[in-house]
């Protein structure tokens, strides 16, 4: 692998090329050596990768260390059990890399693990060996956690789906290495949104495996079988009266906390487009509930499970990893201009200190543990996309995502392998280049979606004062 990527921003954005500059630098304090491998740990106290962050943390660094990107996506899949299981997260130990197999700890791993084949340069090994480890994961998934047999895959321990300490959990335990569910606890095991997600993003991205390699056949059975996950989601998780989803306990009764996990849902695609506009406009978007004036709280702060913990703690205050997850999510179901909106959220929670931390008060936006926490990957890696995606630019399969948000001036500029795109703002005015050649011209806050060479796919609006009257394409 030879190909060489790297990212350039220079803005009049004063507090944004702060936060920018210290985080690329404090991102270099959590690549590490794991044996003869370079890795991008979660870093802020956590030193190992985890299969909730640092597959998807890795690809989004991939723009600055397509190394250390690859690497955080192989391991997983080179530690693999023989039965299908992943390792929910993987440790250096006396010098030796060391998977844990007592949690799923997430799966933030299908989608961007298909990104990376395209950032690498398309290599059918690389694809061969994730299709291998998405279906042998999805088969464990189902030969192991749907142990009374309802169709709905279940969640044992709260570090499954990496809600560390959540009250909703009830007595269940934080981890669990035995292949049977714990006995005599309340809620678990419990019938879980975030694991039939697990499922529906594997079968979801083995389709568009089979899409890359032609075969028609492979596509349709996987899409089929995605499908049949979203239709039990729909039918035994949604409740259509409240427009959400909540999971259930093992007496099958719903568990009545209205939780961000709908969001993670989205992440995956695991929700029909029409559950997904329910709970967007009526629960993420309602100030009493996850739109406070710092937004996404793990809980609704209307919810009587809501606690302001200001430690590590999934029961309320809005998470980086959640600011980290929700471009994809919004980006998944047409909600671009909500990104620009949480960007700017993130980027004044953190400020001039530059301190970058797990959690934030939902209420103030002032971060939590800050005198003992720093380097957090989620909000480094977070201030850093939201800064592509606004200003800049974003590689997605064979797709560049341009970024016009207008207000201040940039160049924003990523090298990857041949290729030089860069897109340079006036506030009011965009120009986009590839190789030096000048590309288009575009007014303000717009998303502008083209191929590698330049060539228009679509245009989204990232805010109403989007500008389109004067764009202007130069193939």
């Amino acid at each position: 692998m030879k190909i060489k990527t790297n990212v350039s921003f220079k803005t009049s954005y004063e507090l944004l090329q702060k936060l920018v500059d210290t985080a690329e630098e404090k991102s270099l304090n959590n690549l590490k050596q794991f044996e003869s491998r370079m890795v991008l740990i979660e870093g802020g106290g956590y030193e190992k990768i985890w299969l909730e962050t640092q597959p998807m943390g890795g690809e989004m660094y991939a723009k600055r260390n397509l190394e250390a990107g690859l690497n955080n996506n192989l391991l997983f899949m080179e530690t693999q059990r023989e039965d299908g299981r992943l390792p929910g997260s993987i440790a250096l130990l006396d010098g030796t890399i060391t998977p844990q197999f007592n949690k799923f700890q997430g799966f933030c791993f299908p989608s961007s693990a298909l990104n990376m084949y395209y950032l690498i340069g398309k290599e059918d090994d690389y694809l061969t060996l994730l299709a291998s480890a998405l279906e042998k994961f999805d088969s464990y998934l189902w030969k192991v956690r749907d142990s009374d047999g309802d169709g709905c895959l279940e969640s044992w321990c709260k570090y499954d789906t990496g809600e560390d300490y959540a009250l909703r959990y009830g007595d269940a335990p934080d981890d669990w290495d035995k292949e049977t569910p714990p006995k005599n606890c309340r809620i678990v095991p419990m019938a879980s949104l975030d694991i039939m997600s697990f499922s529906y993003s594997a079968r979801e991205t083995l389709s568009k495996i089979g899409r890359i390699k032609g075969d028609s056949s492979i596509t349709d059975r996987w899409l089929k079988k995605a499908r049949s996950i979203k239709k039990t989601i729909q039918t035994y998780l949604w409740d259509e009266a409240r427009g959400a989803c909540f999971d259930r306990d093992k007496h099958h009764k719903p568990l009545d906390v209205l939780t961000h996990n709908n969001l993670r849902a989205m992440y995956w695609n695991s929700l029909t487009p029409s559950m997904a506009r329910e709970f967007v406009t009526r629960h993420l978007l309602n100030p009493e509930e996850f739109w406070t004036p710092m937004p996404l709280p793990s809980v609704a702060v209307n919810d009587p499970l809501f606690q302001n913990i200001e430690t590590n703690n999934w029961s309320g205050q809005p998470e980086a990893l959640t600011y980290q997850r929700a471009i994809r999510a919004l980006e998944n179901y047409g909600y671009d201009s909500l990104i620009p909106v949480l960007g700017e959220k993130l980027f004044h929670a953190i400020g001039e200190s530059c301190i970058f931390v797990q959690q934030y008060d939902p209420f103030t936006g002032q971060p939590s543990l800050q005198s003992t926490q720093d380097s957090y990957g989620p909000a480094l890696l977070s201030v850093l996309e939201y800064a592509a995606r606004m200003f800049g630019i974003h590689l997605e399969q064979d797709k560049i995502f341009w970024g016009t948000m207008g207000g201040h001036e940039s160049i924003y500029e990523q090298v990857w392998g041949e290729y030089c795109f860069k897109i340079r703002n006036t506030g009011d005015y965009a120009e986009g280049f590839i190789n030096g050649k000048k590309i288009f011209e575009s007014g303000k806050d717009l998303k502008l979606i083209t191929d590698l060479k330049g060539n228009l796919l679509h245009v989204k609006q990232l805010s109403d004062k989007a500008n389109k009257s004067n764009l202007k394409f130069y193939l």
